[in-house]
């Protein structure tokens, strides 16, 4: 069973099987995950003081959305000493799909 935890504008899971994927209404129920999914999609990788300027989110907000989305398969994150780069995982089907989706929404009018 899913236990969804509601935290200030943010939906956390808090227990999940990895075998089950994260439903999608929960994925896009962020605005901040939605910028973070937006940006890395465009730009491939980039670290976490990057991604937090870039969608003028705090440190520790981005840093939740990432472990989320690193929970999802969207993102992986390799650390270099206390440097943390975050990248897109276009490897996954559903990131590469997303990332269809994002370019098709921003080219279309």
């Amino acid at each position: 069973m899913l236990k969804v935890v509601e935290e200030t504008n943010t939906t956390l899971i808090e227990q999940m099987p990895n075998t089950r994927p994260i439903p999608v209404e929960i994925l896009f129920s962020s605005r901040g995950r939605i910028k973070i999914i937006r940006l890395l999609a465009e730009c491939g990788e980039l670290n976490i003081s990057e991604i937090a300027r870039r969608t003028q989110l705090n440190h520790s907000t981005t840093r939740r959305h990432l472990l989320f989305l690193e929970r999802a398969k969207l993102v992986q994150e390799k650390t270099f000493g206390r440097i943390r780069i975050y990248r897109y995982k276009i490897e996954n089907l559903r990131a590469l799909a997303l990332r269809r989706f994002i370019e098709l929404w921003e080219k279309s009018e």
